[in-house]
């Protein structure tokens, strides 16, 4: 999936920085300013809102920093980082998977705005890793429970060539980050800081193992720290990204549990595990599940149908189904009057099975013939079947 980025690359220089600029002068998301590059285009928007010169509420969205002049210091410690400015005039963006913000801005949900421009560190190809990928969210305090589950889907997904999507942070999101690694997959994570400031700190060596063979994306700018609010805002570009949402671990608060809230907005998929019902770390799956907002999903499969567009869930195994599930209603009825070590008259199982003895005269034949049954000397008597028989 790993594509050289010049081959990526259908922008001037001139809209790229002026992306660059228009990025650092807004906190995301911003309506307003959208709508203005697209009436505008960016470079015209660039200048206008640098001279002051736009509507009012795109005023108010830029004024804190409007005047910056450090768009070209930021395309630069961006190369120095590894990382590229991602904008909608390249070939790497994904138009399609974040058309879902803008129809839903559109309609009316509120902070789900599309982002201007993406600042992307790694390998991967963002319009590809997006075009059928599945988020993994869930709580930072995690359980082993949890952490087990997340890693087992990343790494499941992983080996059906699905792209794990999440935040990176400690618990469910560096276990499914981590699973899909193991799996050999790609795997993209979503920063609420910049691409080059390493948070959390604990995660250092798998921020830098995805951005080998996968990608760590960003709204803001190189050094900018995180911050609470800038991870509420990314949880939009995590459901927008991908086609459906798997929550694994989350409380009755929790990021994970406004990420699913966003991607329902969205018209996205959203499932959730069950857990135990005495841990709070599952109360907010429970409530998603509870409230219709969620399916419920148990397995790698599962999600894979749920979401739809990957194939479906494995046929149960055979050993599940039960021999007498081919009977009809009566004969089943006649079978279980049946007993296994006595025989017994048509008369008595008619009694027993609530069925007429000559419905039951012409059923007990064909059980025989089926090896459900056998005639001896004190009357019919029931062979148990196993599943394997």
């Amino acid at each position: 999936m790993s594509v050289a980025v010049e081959d990526q690359t259908a922008a001037t220089d001139s809209e790229r920085l002026a992306r660059a600029y228009l990025l650092g002068v807004v906190e995301p998301p911003a309506p307003h300013l959208l709508e203005f590059v697209g009436e505008h285009g960016p470079i015209v928007a660039a200048e206008r809102v640098q001279a002051g010169d736009c509507p009012e509420r795109v005023l108010r969205e830029t004024a804190a920093r409007r005047e910056s002049t450090i768009a070209e210091q930021d395309l630069e410690a961006a190369a120095k980082a590894g990382a590229r400015l991602v904008i909608p005039e390249d070939y790497e963006w994904p138009a399609w998977p974040l058309l879902s913000l803008a129809v839903a801005t559109g309609n009316g949900v509120k902070h789900v705005a599309a982002p201007l421009g993406l600042w992307v560190r790694g390998t991967a190809n963002l319009a590809e890793a997006a075009d059928r990928a599945v988020a993994v969210v869930g709580a930072r305090m995690a359980t082993d429970y949890g952490e087990h589950n997340a890693l087992e889907i990343g790494h499941a997904l992983a080996t059906r060539q699905v792209p794990v999507f999440s935040g990176a942070a400690l618990g469910i999101d560096a276990a499914a980050h981590r699973g899909a690694l193991s799996g050999g997959g790609v795997t993209v994570a979503l920063l609420g800081c910049a691409v080059d400031y390493s948070y959390p700190a604990g995660n250092v060596d798998l921020l830098n193992r995805i951005a080998d063979g996968g990608a760590l994306v960003s709204e803001y700018a190189p050094k900018t720290p995180p911050a609470r609010h800038r991870f509420l805002v990314r949880n939009r570009l995590i459901a927008g990204l991908t086609d459906g949402t798997v929550v694994v671990e989350a409380g009755i608060r929790s990021g994970a549990r406004n990420t699913a809230t966003i991607a329902g907005a969205l018209g996205k998929v959203v499932m959730a595990l069950p857990g135990s019902v005495h841990s709070g770390s599952s109360a907010g799956c429970h409530a998603l599940i509870r409230d219709c907002k969620a399916t419920l999903v148990t397995s790698v499969d599962e999600v894979l149908e749920t979401v739809g567009r990957f194939g479906t869930a494995a046929p149960a195994a055979e050993s599940s189904r039960r021999p007498t599930d081919s009977l009809g209603p009566e004969a089943s009825r006649v079978y279980d009057a049946l007993l296994p070590r006595a025989g017994r008259a048509p008369e008595e199982v008619a009694e027993s099975a609530g069925v007429p003895v000559s419905r039951v005269r012409a059923l007990l034949p064909a059980l025989e013939i089926d090896g459900f049954a056998m005639r001896g000397d004190t009357g019919w008597r029931q062979i148990v079947r196993t599943a394997n028989r």
